[in-house]
């Protein structure tokens, strides 16, 4: 077992590298790695090579200075120092759901524990001035979601954001809270206590590396992030120009649901959700049971026990390789699979509650989710 955390830390290592690297996006990752099959023989490569993997003046002059800069055993050690951890996209605990976006980050930085239950999430955000009435509505609506097994995503800023994990927590639930900062920089430095509990009750996440600072600029990526952890996005309160809005663009382009709260026409800070769901960007949100109907999650205490009891099987495996995005009768399973009828309708029941597939009508079956993302290495 040691050996084998030795030589996972090995190969993370070089991730961590190039994610410290200024200029080397999800985009350049994918080139190095399918240029050179894996990061440590990138890492090692000369400028020629690395030119011919696709990356451009600035980001090789980048690299040169980091490589002959910095220790990477040692960024490692400072991340276990800190108690955070390291998932990339080879990583199977890396978030499927997060993974499957269009650009997913190749690092996250973890404090605390990501859990297969968390794929049953919906992030909560909204404006850093909330007002009473936000408040409420967000402690009403995280609070009840956390009651009902979902898992709160959120960003840890003042207002909306920060009432959103409180509220799953004192529900006795988990949440996420994605930073802009380095997960071990806490913004804003009132948020520490909060912080703390969220690493107890699930996690701190961030793509950006130990000791980056909480820039302005680092928050609108970070946005795709909590949206992409989640099945959907509530908006609450946001003006017109609110970081909200940003996260519910991402959550669109993503093809996640969007929900918003109505909120007092003549208040500034509600023109933004109001306007979502004038313009049919958003459904009108009234109860908690909106969400869970919405999202088909009236069953999630059942999914997370079906699963937690019922370990993935030979036939499981089998019916995957017929199952895909597109409609696929439960007769013509059970023919490419040659398996009995009986068999493959019982388990596409519980493959259901698991949450891995979606019968659409007719005994018709789909994917309830895209598989991993993989690699054409030349």
């Amino acid at each position: 077992m040691a050996e084998v955390t030795s030589t996972k830390l090995s190969a993370s290592k070089y991730w961590v590298g190039f994610n410290i690297v200024h200029g080397i996006g999800p985009m350049k990752f994918r080139a190095l790695l399918n240029h050179f099959g894996d990061l440590e023989e990138a890492w090692h490569a000369d400028a020629g090579e690395l030119k011919s993997a696709g990356l451009d003046r600035r980001a090789l002059k980048n690299l040169m200075t980091t490589r002959s800069t910095i220790s990477l055993d040692g960024k490692m050690e400072e991340i276990e120092r800190q108690g955070a951890k390291v998932l990339t996209w080879n990583d199977p605990a890396y978030p499927t759901c997060l993974l499957n976006i269009y650009d997913p980050p190749p690092v996250l930085y973890v404090k605390g524990e990501i859990l297969d239950e968390d794929q049953w999430a919906v992030a909560v955000v909204g404006t850093r001035g909330a007002t009473v009435y936000g408040k409420e509505v967000t402690r009403q609506i995280a609070g009840g979601l956390a009651r009902n097994g979902l898992t709160i995503v959120s960003g840890l800023a003042r207002g909306i954001d920060s009432e959103a994990h409180r509220a799953a927590l004192d529900a006795g639930g988990r949440t996420i809270a994605v930073l802009g900062s380095g997960v071990d920089v806490i913004y804003p430095a009132e948020s520490r206590k909060l912080a703390q509990a969220v690493i107890e009750r699930g996690a701190l996440v961030s793509e950006y590396a130990l000791g980056t600072r909480p820039e302005a600029g680092n928050f609108p990526p970070r946005n795709r992030i909590i949206s992409g952890l989640s099945l959907g996005a509530v908006i609450v309160e946001a003006g017109e120009r609110s970081g909200a809005l940003i996260t519910a663009d991402f959550a669109l382009e993503q093809g996640r649901e969007v929900f918003a709260v109505p909120g007092n026409i003549f208040r500034k800070k509600s023109m933004g959700a109001n306007k979502l769901i004038q313009q049919g960007g958003a459904k009108p949100v009234l109860s908690v049971e909106d969400i869970l109907e919405e999202l088909n999650l009236t069953m999630v205490s059942q999914q997370a026990e079906v699963r937690a009891i019922v370990p993935e099987n030979e036939t499981e495996a089998t019916l995957l390789e017929y199952i895909t995005a597109d409609p696929v009768h439960v007769d013509e399973i059970r023919q490419k699979s040659d398996l009995p009828i009986a068999q493959v309708s019982s388990t596409l029941a519980l493959m259901e509650l698991k949450g891995m597939v979606r019968q659409v009508g007719g005994m018709n079956y789909v994917l309830a989710r895209e598989g991993r993302v993989e690699y054409v290495v030349d």
